[in-house]
């Protein structure tokens, strides 16, 4: 069993798909492990680090491909829409691609793998369970993005985060606002709150009050009907316009007593919903700062532009994309350990095994063989249901 660790090619990607750390695991199986040379050195890995770690490198990247059973990357198929169609000659029938393809926003570019006969396992799509948290990462990856995300309000902002008592007079402490208490959510309100800052929070989902205590941030409550608010996945619902509506009624003058405001409300697989209007903007005041790192989405803000600064109205707006690659080191440690723990339950005595009666592999596996078989991808794509699949390797699935 080999598997490949390639570069990332997607333009701004610094994350690495595993480092030389969990590499370790196997130092004493059948599985090796091939790496194309740079693959760890925007996240602070270099070459010899995986040698040392027990891994080979390839001649070049068709070599990697060429030979790996399994590849593993961080931006995959789907997800990287800029630079992977290369990658896609690349590919043969009976490898499994594994990383985040972006399935439910980009279920197309599963057609294109199932066609060529490769299997492919999407990490945005591992189910929120209890067993399957050690591979969850999108929480890994949200963790960072709303510790960074306070970063850069603080850094934009025209004043401190904290209070300070000084022989000039006493500087008064920044209202932090965080909209939307997911992983992202809080963990902004944590941060927020180590500065020194004033913070409160504000989630649609009942659930989320004492989540939000639980950080040191004071719940914002609006009396809006929210009871079908969360799935069963403990995602946020999208909400009707009138719902909305409302909620952007109420949150007005919420957010005109703010100094910073982050936003990270998103809806797998859809736009991000609008939180905050033009309007709600004239309302803020001048110098505030809004965060929205539901950019890539299209923003919680109508005002929102992707990578870009914009000032309205004397508020700054700021548009950050793939917030997690700017700490790549730790972004790469925490995706190669998600990786590492999926490896090990897929990987026995060195061979590929794809239990179908697991809810992860059931979930998460996209395409086999020459099928697509996830339920919610045919669903995207308007396909019937997929013929049950039982375990097996990945090439038992695949006939020439």
């Amino acid at each position: 069993m080999i598997i490949g660790i390639p570069c990332e090619t997607r333009p701004g990607e610094t994350r690495v798909a595993m480092i030389p750390a969990n590499l370790q695991p196997w130092a004493d199986s059948p599985v090796d492990f091939l790496i194309e040379s740079g693959a760890g050195r925007s996240a602070g890995y270099a070459d010899q680090d995986y040698i040392d770690a027990g891994a080979a490198l390839a001649a070049s990247r068709d070599d990697l491909f060429a030979r790996a059973d399994i590849v593993l990357q961080v931006q995959s198929f789907g997800a990287n829409t800029v630079s992977a169609d290369a990658d896609l000659e690349r590919l043969r029938a009976g490898q499994l691609i594994i990383g985040m393809t972006d399935p439910l926003a980009n279920p197309a570019a599963a057609k294109e793998l199932a066609e060529r006969g490769v299997s492919s396992l999407s990490l945005e799509l591992i189910p929120r369970i209890s067993r399957a948290q050690s591979m969850d990462v999108l929480s890994s990856m949200a963790t960072l993005a709303g510790y960074h995300a306070v970063l850069m309000g603080a850094v934009d902002a025209p004043r401190i985060l904290p209070m300070l008592m000084t022989a000039a007079g006493t500087l008064t402490a920044a209202r932090v606002f965080i909209m939307g208490a997911g992983v992202a959510g809080l963990q902004a309100c944590a941060t927020a709150k180590r500065l020194g800052a004033i913070v409160e929070a504000y989630d649609v989902r009942p659930a989320a009050r004492e989540q939000i205590l639980s950080v040191g941030a004071k719940p914002i409550e609006l009396e809006l009907e929210t009871d079908t608010s969360e799935d069963k996945g403990g995602y946020a619902k999208a909400q009707g316009e009138d719902f909305l509506r409302r909620q952007r009624e109420l949150m007005t003058a919420v957010l005109a007593q703010q100094d910073i405001v982050i936003t990270t409300a998103a809806v797998p697989g859809a736009k991000s919903p609008i939180l905050i209007t033009a309007e709600m903007v004239k309302a803020m005041k001048p110098g505030a700062v809004i965060v929205d790192i539901a950019a890539e989405r299209g923003g919680n803000c109508e005002l929102t532009q992707l990578n870009q600064t914009v000032i309205a109205e004397g508020v700054k707006i700021l548009g950050p994309e793939n917030i997690p690659a700017r700490h790549a080191y730790h972004a790469s440690q925490m995706y190669g350990k998600n990786m590492e723990t999926l490896l090990k339950l897929i990987l026995e005595q060195g061979e590929l095994r794809l239990d179908f009666e697991d809810d992860i592999i059931r979930e998460a596996v996209v395409t086999h063989g020459r099928d697509i078989i996830n339920a919610r991808i045919r669903t995207a794509l308007g396909s019937e249901p997929a013929p049950g699949v039982s375990a097996g390797t990945v090439a038992d699935t695949v006939k020439e």
